[in-house]
């Protein structure tokens, strides 16, 4: 009989409630309404479509005041830990992301709420936040890192595998939301996969990877590729 490789030497890691990451493009912050909720308004108001909202189970906000209610909703809670996406060049929130389904106690952790607005996407910048939050992950013992999403969200799904999540399947109506049906995709990264992902990353992101025109020679895409695990590589037997 087949059994998991023991786990000797894992510790628990700790929580994300209350930290901020820094990098040398963004900063994350704990998201507080009374701090953020106006520049995140304003920035997303860019959105005149509501595009950014198809794929989330709330918005768009039709009213500032609406919006930092949402915020205030779960400003104190443990699960999910939200943050604010501050641009250093522009010196004001822009996006948020969150932590959600943290699980220290078997190593596992998820990003979503993921909510660009115009003035982050596609953008280097919006690349950092994400490798920021997964470096901190690893970094603090994390063993397993996720990504879910609306299984129609073309978009997120190619996003995640750029960023070097690999797919596992997808949750068959796993849930309602906003009265449609949801099919949910899985992906993640695990801690074996991170050390050669953050070198991607490093690449990617570095100063010598950007011609004059702030193009990147390299796409991050290229450089993950190869390392996507494959679910057919799963043993069925």
């Amino acid at each position: 009989m087949k059994q998991g490789n023991l786990v000797g030497d894992f510790q628990v890691p700790p929580h994300p409630k209350g930290i901020s990451i820094d990098g040398r493009m963004v900063t994350l912050k704990p998201l507080i309404a009374s701090q953020f909720a106006e520049e995140l308004f304003l920035s997303n108001s860019i959105d005149k479509d509501g595009t950014n909202w198809a794929y989330l189970p709330y918005g768009p906000f039709e009213s500032l005041e609406t919006y930092s209610q949402w915020i205030k909703s779960f400003e104190g809670k443990e699960d999910p830990v939200f943050f604010a996406i501050i641009s250093k060049k522009l010196k004001k929130a822009i996006g948020i992301a969150s932590y959600l389904r943290i699980n220290p106690k078997d190593g596992s952790i998820e990003v979503g709420h993921i909510n660009y607005s115009p003035l982050l996407q596609r953008t280097t910048e919006a690349t950092e936040a994400m490798f920021l939050m997964m470096k901190w992950a690893f970094d603090n013992g994390y063993r397993r890192y996720e990504w879910k999403c609306n299984a129609l969200n073309l978009r997120s799904r190619s996003a995640a595998q750029r960023l070097g999540f690999s797919y596992e399947g997808v949750f068959r109506q796993m849930a309602i939301v906003k009265g449609r049906n949801r099919d949910t995709a899985w992906f993640a990264m695990i801690d074996k996969e991170w050390k050669e992902l953050e070198c991607c990353f490093k690449e990617f992101l570095s100063d010598d990877n950007f011609d004059h025109n702030g193009k990147p020679k390299k796409s991050l895409r290229s450089l993950t590729k190869s390392l996507l695990y494959k679910v057919d590589n799963l043993d069925s037997t």
